[in-house]
């Protein structure tokens, strides 16, 4: 059963959704709004910050006070393609740096509608050669996003795949957004268990990022690429999610190519719930896992 925290959050996000995500407002009120809802939750201490800028692209070393060793982890945020920043999940990269015990680094990619399709991807992989340049080892690197940012990171591997570059020990995750055409049949069943996110958010966010015949491709959905030669891969999404089918459906393709995956869906949980750290038990036991994952592919 779900902890009491979580039913908590879940009635605070009915009420506030319309103010958070009401279709009509323009993208700029969706970003204030995030931003202000992110400042309601701890950061927790004993990590330090540093900006710098990678190729072009504005980023911040999050780092423990206490490191426990060399690995690197390049976070790429949610919010759709167009919203989001390295300031509003600010708690949730540092929950992972001090549960991890690793340096972060967390870019600000190019939102859409400004910058579409593929700034984004291009900033991600910008990123990473970016950390390679800096002597960083492939085996020791992890590349984490959760929902648009999930989608950036399994993008941004198949683009470095095909160009040959060296590929990070693994990639994790959480809760994906696979597929912008949204063909998942959770979209339309868990409409009423998800108290964040519907179709019609699902379809603006979409037509923000890309032109609606783009919906299908491969870099955009990348439910529909080849995945054939990625790293290992760890996905969490919860089951009261309208993208669950976006996780189930991309695993299945993933196993089939030949990639190693550890799929878990978690009972009752909503999108991105690891968002809620510090409030919610789920959301440090999901970190806590996302940790001792990590663990075991760069011990070599």
């Amino acid at each position: 059963m779900a902890s009491y925290q979580n039913k908590l959050i879940i009635g605070f996000l009915r009420i506030s959704k319309a103010m958070l995500f009401d279709r009509e407002r323009h993208i700029n009120d969706h970003r204030r709004m995030l931003e202000r809802v992110a400042r309601i939750l701890r950061v927790p201490k004993g990590v330090s910050y540093r900006h710098v800028v990678c190729d072009g692209i504005p980023a911040e070393w999050i780092t423990p006070v206490q490191l426990k060793n060399d690995v690197t982890i390049l976070y790429f945020h949610g919010g759709g393609y167009a919203m989001g920043s390295i300031d509003s999940h600010r708690h949730l990269i540092t929950h992972l740096a001090i549960e991890t015990g690793s340096k972060v680094l967390a870019i600000n990619y190019r939102l859409a509608p400004e910058n579409p399709f593929p700034s984004g991807i291009e900033d991600a992989v910008t990123s990473y050669k970016w950390l390679l340049k800096q002597g960083r080892k492939p085996s020791k690197i992890v590349i984490c996003g959760d929902s648009a940012g999930a989608g950036l990171t399994i993008t941004a591997l198949i683009t470095l795949r095909d160009e040959g570059i060296p590929l990070p020990a693994a990639g994790i995750c959480i809760s994906p957004w696979t597929d912008l055409t949204a063909s998942g049949e959770s979209v339309k069943t868990h409409v009423k268990k998800d108290p964040l996110i519907d179709p019609k958010s699902l379809e603006k966010w979409a037509k923000m990022y890309t032109d609606e015949e783009n919906f299908a491709h491969h870099l955009v959905s990348p439910l529909h690429a080849e995945l054939k030669g990625l790293p290992p891969l760890l996905v969490h999404v919860g089951d009261a999610e309208i993208l669950l089918d976006d996780s189930v459906r991309f695993v299945e393709n993933a196993r089939k190519a030949g990639v190693e995956v550890d799929f878990e869906i978690w009972k009752e949980m909503i999108h991105v719930w690891h968002f809620y750290g510090g409030l919610l038990p789920e959301a440090k036991q999901a970190i806590k896992k996302i940790a001792e994952y990590i663990k075991t592919k760069t011990e070599n």
